[in-house]
């Protein structure tokens, strides 16, 4: 297989059959292409928080306007990932890859440009869209491309190298909300997006699934939007307007209705986005059940930490993305670690101890007030939680995927990466309810200081559950002890997507 990008269909079926070696040139750009692709949406997810502050102050935006500036990425992320994964095998990986990139940096154009806070939500819905079409071809395409003895590699250089963006990300999202305007966080993604459609384009060999479903599943994904759309709408919205409104009582009937249509129509439907049957499996049901609690504390401490450590303990922006830094070094290293242990002993006891980790660092985390000081309330609490969430995440996605029939291998990890997702955007929507937080609360400190006591509360009593549920449900059998361990990464905004040594990728 050449490293040029117009690969001939007979080149294009060899490169399927034998793959692209790891340490050969072509592999080394198609390396890049992806990592850097995943890259653009995993900076972006890093930075936007650590602006919120910002944000809301510049565009006169209240509690609701900050929920939907993260909601309205997470919302047609997680309804279009499965979506995006399909339409890449069907219609080609790399084209999709850099359909998406480019759909992503404009649209971070967009949000830079925004001139109120309506605009930047719009702006954001859009992001969500490119996000889905980039994610998974991604991954997808080092799965379709690489040698099956070097996919492993070719994955754990993904998930590692992929991290550092996440990493670097709040360093950068605070410097330059610091230092000139929140503006610039959407353009950090500009220069990143040039290379990766360069390469892409010159580098990356195109590839298909020649079995993959000939029409994708447009009215699923339809029916889904539609029903996380109307669900989250009524979430956040109530504070506002009263749960009596007839907006919100509108939009919660459409999302119920549309949620129900989804099911339906993936039960009836030929070539189903989401086949059903895969939940027919207990031990998959089960590790999504924990990914969906596990990861809607995650994302809702998240939404509110940032806000805390800047409108009441009063940090700068770049202060407040380096408080959480200890937490992405931890998960750089120990995840690995942390998959070996549940691959030698099972994941039961990992999966549980996690979990449980992360809600004592949450309920330190109460501790953080006015006046808190870094190293001995701050540190501590990061600290627990890191290692808690370092030691779930990786036998957690182990474990979804090893739980899923073989021939869904593919969908199962997107599916655990959209569950991920849905729980952030239902816990973002849902949180700031529940802590009696709304209206212009985040600038008020005394207000937003005792919300997030309660919320951090919430987040704790939901880490502690998924921690339970797995001692009780998940199997320490379910891993083979045989299986080489993989490395896994965790950026705050959902699990990677990490299939086994399979063509077929998620949503095919």
């Amino acid at each position: 297989m050449g490293g040029d990008g117009a690969t001939q269909p007979d080149e294009q079926e060899a490169g399927e059959q034998e793959g692209v070696r790891y340490g050969s040139p072509t592999g080394r750009w198609i390396l890049l292409a992806s990592i850097l692709g995943s890259s653009v949406a995993a900076l972006d997810a890093t930075v936007v928080n650590v602006a919120l502050p910002a944000i809301g102050e510049d565009l006169g935006a209240r509690l609701s306007g900050l929920q939907w500036t993260l909601n309205g990425y997470l919302l047609t992320l997680s309804a279009l990932i499965l979506t995006g994964g399909a339409l890449g095998d069907r219609y080609g990986r790399r084209r999709i890859f850099v359909v998406g990139v480019v759909w992503f940096t404009a649209a971070s154009a967009l949000c830079g440009a925004a001139l109120n806070v309506e605009m930047l939500i719009a702006a954001r819905v859009l992001q969500g869209i490119g996000g889905a079409l980039l994610t998974p071809a991604s991954l997808a395409i080092i799965q379709a491309s690489f040698h099956p003895d070097d996919r492993a590699r070719a994955v754990g250089a993904w998930s590692g190298l992929g991290g550092i963006s996440a990493a670097v990300g709040p360093f950068l999202g605070g410097y330059l909300v610091d230092a000139a305007s929140w503006r610039l966080i959407f353009g950090l993604n500009i220069p990143l997006a040039v290379v990766v459609v360069a390469v892409a384009v010159r580098h990356v060999p195109e590839t298909i699934d020649p079995t993959s479903a000939r029409r994708p599943d447009v009215l699923g994904a339809v029916a889904g939007a539609a029903g996380l759309a109307g669900l989250t709408f009524a979430l956040i919205e109530a504070p506002e307007r009263s749960i009596t409104s007839p907006a919100v009582i509108i939009a919660a009937a459409v999302g119920l209705i549309g949620l129900v249509a989804f099911v339906l129509v993936e039960r009836r439907g030929t070539h189903p986005m989401l086949p059903l049957d895969i939940f027919s499996s207990r031990q998959f049901t089960s590790a999504n059940v924990v990914t969906f609690v596990v990861y809607g504390a995650l994302s809702g401490v998240f939404f509110l930490l940032v806000v805390q450590l800047q409108q009441v303990v009063g940090y700068s922006p770049l202060q407040a993305g380096v408080a959480t830094f200890p937490i992405t070094l931890l998960m750089l290293a120990l995840s690995a670690r942390a998959g070996a242990l549940a691959q030698r002993i099972g994941p039961r006891l990992p999966m549980a101890a996690g979990p449980i980790t992360m809600a004592l660092g949450l309920l330190l985390m109460t501790r953080i007030g006015a006046g808190a000081a870094y190293p001995t309330e701050v540190l501590p609490a990061v600290i627990v939680f890191g290692l808690g969430l370092s030691f779930t995440v990786a036998p957690l996605t182990a474990t979804v995927l090893a739980a899923a029939d073989a021939r869904h291998a593919g969908v199962a990890s997107g599916v655990n990466n959209a569950v991920a997702r849905v729980a952030g955007l239902v816990t973002i929507a849902a949180l700031p309810i529940v802590a009696g937080l709304t209206g212009d609360d985040y600038q008020n400190p005394a207000a937003f200081a005792s919300g997030f006591k309660i919320a951090v509360t919430v987040s704790a009593a939901l880490a502690a559950l998924g921690g339970v549920i797995a001692f009780f449900e998940i199997e320490n059998d379910v891993l083979p002890s045989a299986a080489p361990a993989r490395r896994h990464h965790c950026a705050v905004d959902g699990t990677p997507l990490n299939p086994p040594q399979e063509l077929k990728v998620a949503g095919s």
